[in-house]
Formats: C-alpha cells, sequence, structure tokens
C-alpha cells in the first residue's frame, strides 16, 4: 500500500517526475503518464475515488480556464500547424491547441501526483522522515508538529469566542470597519492563547530533556526498505518508459523542440 511508503521516498518518487515533466510540450507523454498515476493511487491505495475527485474535480476546472487563455495567447514559436478557427480577433492552430492540451496534461499530472502524495501521508511520519532521513532540525520539526497541532484548537476558540460575544449582544459586523473591528475582537484573544500555549509547550519539552540536537532516540523510527526503492523505480521508470514511447511514435517534444 502506498500509505505504507517511507513520506520522504515517497516525496522524492513525486518530484522527480514532477520536475521531468515540466520538460515536456507534447500530449503523449503526460497523457500515459497520468493515466498510470490515476491507476497507481487507486490500485495500490484505499483511497475512495469519491473523495479524490471531489479534491480533482476544482484543479480540473481551473487548469481548463487557464488552458483556454494559453490557447489563445499562443506564443509565437508554437503557432505554426493550420488555422482551426477564429475567435474574435485570435487565430487558433494546430500547434497552439496541442500547446494548450499539453499544458493542462502535465498541470493534471502536477495535481495527481500531489494528491496521491497527501491524500496517502501520514503528517507526523512526514515530518519524522525528513528529521530522520534528510537530516532535518529537530526545532524545525517539532514546532512544525506543534503548530500543526493547534489547528484545531483555534478552530474551537474562535467558536467559544463568537458565541460569547452572541451571549453579549455583539451581532455579526457589517460594513468594512465593523469587521475591521471585529477581526480586532477575535485576533486578540486568539493571540493571546496561542502565546500561552507556546510558553506551556516550550517549558514542557524542556523540562523533558529536549536540546534540538540530532544525537537523540525517537519513539517512531521511520526506516527505508526494498518496498519503499522499489516505488521510486516504478514511478521513474514508468515516466521513463513514457517518454521512450513517445520518443518511438514520434511525439516527444522537449521545450518546444520535436525529438525524432
Amino acid at each position: 500500500m502506498i500509505s505504507a511508503i517511507n513520506p520522504t521516498v515517497k516525496a522524492i518518487a513525486v518530484l522527480i517526475p514532477g520536475i521531468l515533466l515540466g520538460l515536456t510540450f507534447d500530449v503523449f507523454t503526460p497523457l500515459v503518464y497520468l493515466l498510470f498515476i490515476i491507476s497507481v493511487t487507486f490500485l495500490l491505495s484505499d483511497l475512495s475515488f469519491k473523495r479524490w475527485i471531489k479534491f480533482f474535480v476544482p484543479f480540473f476546472l481551473f487548469i481548463a480556464s487557464f488552458s483556454w487563455a494559453r490557447l489563445l495567447y499562443t506564443s509565437e514559436t508554437f503557432q505554426d500547424g493550420s488555422v482551426l478557427f477564429s475567435f474574435w480577433a485570435f487565430e487558433v492552430t494546430t500547434g497552439g491547441l496541442l500547446v494548450a492540451v499539453s499544458l493542462a496534461l502535465r498541470s493534471l499530472c502536477f495535481i495527481a501526483l500531489s494528491l496521491l502524495f497527501i491524500m496517502t501521508t501520514d503528517s507526523t511520519k512526514f515530518m519524522l522522515s525528513l528529521m530522520q532521513q534528510l537530516r532535518l532540525s529537530p526545532k524545525i520539526t517539532y514546532g512544525v508538529l506543534a503548530g500543526y497541532r493547534f489547528l484545531p484548537t483555534f478552530k474551537h476558540e474562535l467558536e467559544v469566542l463568537r458565541q460569547a460575544h452572541r451571549v453579549r449582544g455583539v451581532g455579526r459586523a457589517k460594513g468594512i470597519r465593523g469587521r475591521i473591528r471585529q477581526f480586532k475582537r477575535y485576533s486578540i484573544p486568539l493571540l493571546a492563547n496561542s502565546i500561552r500555549k507556546a510558553e506551556r509547550v516550550a517549558n514542557a519539552m524542556e523540562s523533558k530533556g529536549f536540546t534540538g540536537e540530532h544525537d537523540r532516540t525517537h519513539y517512531h523510527q521511520m526506516t527505508v526498505t526494498k518496498r519503499d526503492w522499489r516505488f521510486l523505480g516504478m514511478m521513474v521508470g514508468a515516466l521513463f518508459l513514457a517518454f521512450v514511447a513517445s520518443y518511438y511514435f514520434g511525439y516527444l517534444n522537449i521545450f518546444g523542440y520535436q525529438v525524432n
């Protein structure tokens, strides 16, 4: 299962294809790899399609909008080919259409890779893996984890403040000035509470001997196994196979130059 892969290795397995895909300008390579990412996401994880598509669709609509803009404002380098149709003062050529579709597919690959990582990775394990495998400073790691744990409490405290204001007859603010005053009423108590919590957490960590040194034991030991390396090889290897297939069929385009 993808969720059992070491988070650092998984991040590298997502980052490398994302960088390499940014070099391609053809349609075939990102299309093949997008189908591969979606297949891996659902075959090797227990994610529900309904939950995945809920996050994917908004990005798809956004990508469709700026791909349409890219289609209309294609640079002269990619305006080759015959004119397909005219839209007001714009002429859409086959070259411009291919570039716009390629941009959309590459962007969808980036989104699919991001969802693959985010939806199958535990944030705590990811930070611990960065600390143990990539030697990230424990001060940064535990600081991020502490801040992440405080987020749900901020939501609860904000709701308590709103209810307290309603009990005292303070209604919802109207207008720009009213919203600014309301923001001050909410932000100052929340800021004061967050400072007090940060001080308590810092004192607790110091009392338990936290010094920020790397030479320490860990309750959760993150390791890199052969399974992690196989996942990395699969993700990168599939992209290189897509490059080879694209070159074989004559579609491969790097930085706007057709590779034959």
